[in-house]
């Protein structure tokens, strides 16, 4: 079971960090960063998954993200986990995730490896998350270091190596990977991907009190009708405050709150509806957009957000 998970300064930053005021992090980027921070053991699962042996752990922290050597140029990964036994590393896993190729990670991944590996004094693996074949197959091929012998082959993961979680008692004691493999698989359409979100659903409905809910970042993310109306069924309600609270927008709100304005907060709750609406892939016209930017009355916004996670296109969000 893990336990201590363990911020520094950095990390703490890191970890509410999903946008910034020039442009949006992609959500389809952070989500398995954030299951990871919940649970950093769940990297443990997809080397699993892929083939790679896990030694013996009691404990899974997350390590600092900045791997910049004292050096000018920054190198930072996107998520560190260090395993431990008897409190003394044991491996470190290097988590990248990539929605595209790109030729420069094959000069810095090398540099995370070798850095970390200096700074934890313990084995390094680099584990590459991938959705797409194509970009797992350009992420998987092997770095030449040019020193004799040494090849580096970094791990790949992708969805078809995430488990179908449709069993209750998985799902209750696997929060994360359900949330994951929901978020890979779920789909009305199929009786396969039925099963997943409806396994997901209930197992929401019956979680423990302590243990955290994923339902707001599924729902995000599979915006289908008739997967709200599963969670309905199951009794898992998503509201605007459960939206406002998730990570991704919460830093919109918070921004509002520091304009030093009585309407601040609302500015905030307005650039969070925006996201939430970008997020489902609902086009708003530029009247619509105006009208949301100049609202200043909260009960209206929140009443907004709520409309927001169930509604198929803009004029629904205004009846």
């Amino acid at each position: 079971m893990l336990t201590n998970v363990e911020l520094s300064s950095i990390e703490r930053k890191s970890e509410v960090t999903f946008s910034n005021v020039t442009g949006m992090v992609s959500f389809e980027h952070e989500y398995l960063l954030e299951l990871v921070r919940s649970r950093p053991s769940l990297v443990t699962t997809l080397m699993a998954e892929v083939g790679v042996h896990v030694p013996a752990f009691d404990e899974a922290t997350l390590g600092t993200c900045d791997l910049s050597d004292r050096r000018p140029t920054e190198y930072r990964a996107d998520a560190v986990v260090i395993l431990k036994a008897k409190g003394k590393p044991v491996r470190a896993v290097i988590l990248e995730v990539q929605r595209k190729p790109d030729k420069r990670k094959k000069w810095s991944w090398p540099v995370y490896i070798s850095t970390l590996r200096a700074i934890r004094k313990c084995p390094v693996v680099l584990l590459v998350f991938c959705e797409d074949r194509a970009t797992a197959q350009d992420c998987a091929l092997p770095i030449d270091m040019g020193h004799p012998g040494w090849i580096l082959k970094p791990v790949v993961a992708g969805p078809s190596n995430i488990p179908k979680i449709t069993d209750i008692d998985r799902a209750l004691t696997d929060p994360e990977l359900t949330a994951l493999s929901t978020i890979v698989y779920g789909n009305p359409d199929t009786p396969d991907g039925m099963e997943v979100l409806r396994t997901f659903a209930h197992a929401t409905a019956r979680r423990p009190k302590d243990q955290p809910s994923y339902a707001e970042l599924v729902f995000m993310l599979l915006p289908e009708f008739d997967f709200a109306q599963l969670f309905k069924e199951a009794g898992v309600v998503v509201s605007a405050k459960d939206v406002i609270d998730h990570p991704y927008v919460r830093e919109w709100v918070e921004l509002g709150k520091t304009m030093g304005k009585a309407e601040g907060e609302a500015v905030g709750k307005a650039e969070a509806l925006l996201s939430v609406l970008h997020q489902r892939g609902i086009d708003l016209p530029h009247e619509a957009e105006q009208r949301i930017r100049s609202c200043t009355n909260q009960d209206t916004l929140d009443n907004w957000l709520n409309k927001a996670l169930k509604i198929h296109n803009a004029n629904e969000l205004f009846d």
